[in-house]
């Protein structure tokens, strides 16, 4: 029991932790980007990205070990909704994560050089889609916590 509660304590952390990362990215975002605040914006993709893997490890643990056990998880369709959202939003990161490194290198050859307004206000917006279907994850979790999806 005490191991369920363990795992379940560092899931919540690692998911609250991924968004928290979401939403600084979109925060970072709202206005006009210099050299210093793309370099952050690339750090703070890169801490995403691993508490994006720690929910992703902490979720596989609780399957495995947790008290309810994979069969409990693996008969009932929301887990696979939570799931197909969790890479869903995952691949999506992936274009402004190479936007990010884009910019970065154009500073990095030109310090002059201005993320475009345009570009800038797509990426973001990107990112509030993420960050919106993340958010929808919690849904499914809570219809299979309460055992409604088999």
């Amino acid at each position: 029991m005490w191991l369920d509660a363990l795992l379940a304590y560092l899931h919540f952390t690692a998911i609250f932790v991924l968004f928290s990362f979401l939403v600084v990215e979109v925060m970072m975002m709202r206005g006009g980007l210099d050299q210093p605040a793309v370099r952050l914006l690339g750090r703070v993709d890169l801490w995403y990205f691993g508490s994006a893997g720690a929910v992703l490890v902490t979720g596989l643990l609780r399957l495995v070990f947790g008290a309810r056990g994979p069969d409990f998880y693996l008969t009932a369709w929301p887990i696979y909704a939570k799931l197909g959202l969790f890479f869903t939003v995952g691949i999506m990161s992936i274009s402004p994560t190479l936007a990010f490194i884009r910019w970065r290198r154009m500073f990095d050859h030109d310090a002059a050089w201005q993320v475009p307004e345009a570009e800038r206000k797509r990426v973001r917006r990107f990112v509030m889609i993420e960050l919106h279907l993340a958010a929808l994850i919690p849904v499914f979790a809570v219809i299979m916590a309460r055992g409604l999806g088999p």
